[in-house]
């Protein structure tokens, strides 16, 4: 969906990992959590609340339906408005939000949520457990027609009382408590509130801190703090606004220039000058994303795994972690980072960089002379320019010719996404939760939304390990399912796993309160904004 300071690889699996298991839980409660954020809010609350925060972004906000997106683009807007049952913290723990408990049955086959005392919606209206039930129900109905979809066995969703809602399932299904915690699971008014879903999703109601007010799906959109707010007081800033700024040098010019408050990208090699600078703040938390090449294995090429494993030893991910993000990263050796629990980092499981055995690779190819391709980024990111350089100039050694097509994001979304038109790609990898399926079944899952993102990789002992996956609980076996996993996924390298990511922010040293979030998400309802 939290601003410490230390890097990925200093924190140990054993701090990192906050995965809530469904099997091992009688019950959890919780009052309203308090945010971990950069500076402690503090002083005369009141005198010091109001005021506009503006948040610089590199793509615009083009849909609101949390059902049915999900680049951060949307979805860290669909956050602010939508809520769900339960959330995570700075940390990746699963916590209370809407539910002000929830329990699970020992067979955990039965889920029963209450819902928090005097949750109202933006209009007023009173939350009630038939709101949740609609809201889940057509989220469960999506099916893959939803990117995050609600794909547990779920056999009901009821509500017993206006209070008390009750998910029941036909086996067990470990990820379940991790995959409600998704913005994807957002509650909104039953029947949307009389409205159609198309005008409903235009000017949404909901219960999170903010309110859309204007919105431009091809510029900025803003919000306005929702008056009627469970948590008391907040939001303590009056409005929010997302500013399109689609170049990360002219975030950081702006965001220095004192025309923004915050920037959600942080350019790798400028950390170091905005953390000299005193009028600016840089934000750092652990993250659940991962840089990686991506194939199309539809691709003549690239559908021969021996030109893929040529090209992953071609490649020197460390080289590159060095040269680009300049001590904000940490070299990646599995699918699944170590900040998610079963995570093969330490297996040392990827491909090493060694450019006799990538000729080696190629040469048991059905394309031992190399072949031209064409290698797609999105645009306005540095250090995916240089990352392509890199990647150009290695293949270059093996006879590959790559040419680098730089993409506006909308324009990347739609040919990658939309059309499948590429041959290869960098892209990051980003877990909504801090369950290990999240993140494996979106990247190996053939019969997902994503197609296993957007690669069409295909392995049936990894569909097989997945499905089983989801349903052992959490342990030593279900360790040994992620582990293989990752293992087959490195040796066959439908994806090179380059580097985990820091999650970076900056804002003026102005801005208190502001929570970074493990996917890469801010909340900003406790943020205050100073003289």
């Amino acid at each position: 969906m939290s601003n410490t300071s230390r890097s990925i690889q200093q924190l140990s699996k054993a701090a990192s990992i906050f995965l809530i298991s469904a099997l091992a839980l009688a019950g959890c409660a919780g009052s309203p959590p308090q945010s971990q954020s950069n500076t402690a809010a503090s002083g005369d609350i009141t005198s010091s609340a109001g005021g506009t925060l503006r948040v610089g972004r590199m793509s615009a906000v083009t849909a609101l339906d949390p059902a049915t997106q999900i680049t951060a683009n949307n979805a860290f807007a669909i956050d602010k408005v939508f809520e769900s049952l339960v959330s995570f913290d700075a940390d990746g723990s699963i916590i209370p939000w809407l539910a002000s408990e929830y329990a699970i049955s020992d067979d955990g086959l039965t889920y029963t949520f209450t819902l928090r005392d005097g949750v109202k919606f933006s209009d007023g209206s009173e939350l009630t457990a038939e709101d949740v039930v609609f809201s889940l129900e057509r989220h469960k109905d999506l099916g893959d027609e939803s990117p995050l979809p609600l794909a547990g066995p779920i056999d009901s969703i009821t509500a017993q009382n206006d209070t008390t809602v009750i998910i029941t399932l036909s086996s067990a299904y470990t990820p379940l408590i991790s995959e409600l915690a998704n913005f994807s699971n957002g509650i909104y008014p039953a029947n949307f509130g009389g409205k159609t879903e198309e005008e409903f999703f235009q000017n949404p109601i909901a219960t999170g801190p903010f309110v859309v007010d204007q919105w431009d799906p091809n510029g900025d959109i803003s919000f306005v703090k929702n008056e009627n707010y469970w948590q008391e007081g907040k939001p303590y800033i009056d409005s929010l606004v997302y500013k399109l700024v689609p170049d990360d040098t002219q975030l950081q010019q702006q965001l220095v220039a004192g025309q923004l408050d915050v920037i959600d990208h942080v350019p790798y090699a400028n950390v170091s000058e905005l953390e000299s600078n005193p009028s600016v703040q840089v934000l750092t938390n652990k993250s659940w994303e991962i840089e990686q090449v991506f194939f199309n294995t539809q691709n003549e090429y690239f559908a021969d795994e021996h030109v893929r494993r040529a090209v992953a030893h071609a490649i020197d991910r460390e080289g590159i972690v060095n040269a680009v993000t300049f001590g904000t990263a940490t070299v990646a050796n599995s699918l699944i980072p170590p900040t998610i629990e079963y995570s093969a980092n330490g297996e040392g499981y990827a491909l090493g960089f060694d450019l006799d055995t990538a000729k080696a690779e190629l040469a048991k190819s059905a394309y031992p002379n190399g072949f031209s391709a064409t290698l797609s980024i999105k645009s306005g990111n540095a250090a995916l320019a240089q990352e392509a350089q890199i990647v150009q100039q290695s293949l270059a050694e093996l006879g590959i010719t790559v040419e680098i097509e730089s993409l506006e994001a909308a324009t990347f979304s739609s040919k990658v996404y939309g059309d499948y038109n590429y041959d290869f790609m960098i892209n990051s990898g980003q877990s909504d939760s801090a369950d290990p399926d999240g993140l494996v079944s979106f990247q190996a899952d053939p019969e997902g939304f994503s197609k296993s993102y957007w690669t069409f990789y295909t392995n049936d002992e990894v569909t097989k390990l997945l499905h089983e996956g989801r349903s052992t609980a959490d342990g030593e076996d279900r360790e040994k399912i992620y582990f293989d996993i990752q293992k087959i996924m490195a040796e066959q390298v439908p994806y090179i796993p380059l580097y985990y990511t820091s999650a970076v922010k900056a804002t003026t040293d102005s801005v208190e309160g502001l929570t970074v979030l493990p996917n890469g998400s801010m909340l900003f309802q406790d943020v205050l904004l100073g003289q």
